[in-house]
């Protein structure tokens, strides 16, 4: 069954809505949540929970990338388990990742009067300006949460190669922001 037709079936309130969305999702939602909370019951209650918040928004929401908006869900869910759960053992990747980021992010409390909107609307301009092997490589590790050497063995290349192409990425994200006016 494809994406408009499961969503169809949310429209129509059917609860095959769901067992449509877990056959089709059900498995890389897991890994997506698995990966930021390293806790196989955790992610199993973050997919549980996305699957519950779709069938809450859509409608009215009918989403054109159907597991990209799962993902967002899910990826929420799971960061949110993680700060709940405080276990620091587990945070350990997700807390490199924020630090590698914080380096060419801006801080909220300098830039209080940059909104989460217009920052997202600066990454998606940003992520426009790549090539798209570089923006597959950042969005796998800063979104999806994959390790170095997941995403060298997804793109049949080394890892060396991949935390180079992560570092210069940075790099032109921290010029990006530096030219829109934003101070990192």
């Amino acid at each position: 069954m494809d994406d408009q037709e499961i969503i169809k079936l949310y429209f129509q309130r059917s609860e095959e809505a769901i067992t449509q969305t877990d056959r089709r999702y059900g498995r890389r939602l897991f890994v997506l949540a698995d990966r930021i909370v390293h806790n196989a019951e955790d992610a199993e209650e973050s997919v549980s929970d996305t699957y519950f918040k779709a069938w809450q928004t859509i409608p009215p929401q009918s989403p054109s990338r159907f597991f990209a908006y799962l993902a967002k869900i899910c990826r929420n869910f799971a960061l949110g388990r993680l700060d709940w759960r405080g276990a620091e053992k587990r945070k350990a990747e997700v807390v490199s990742l924020t630090e590698e980021m914080a380096l060419c992010i801006p801080d909220r409390c300098r830039e209080a009067e940059l909104t989460s909107q217009e920052l997202g609307r600066l990454m998606n301009a940003f992520l426009g300006t790549l090539t798209k092997e570089n923006r597959m490589v950042f969005l796998r590790r800063y979104w999806y949460v994959d390790t170095v050497a997941e995403i060298a063995a997804r793109y049949g290349i080394t890892e060396n190669a991949v935390n180079t192409r992560l570092h210069r990425t940075r790099e032109k994200l921290r010029e990006y922001l530096k030219m829109e006016g934003i101070a990192v």
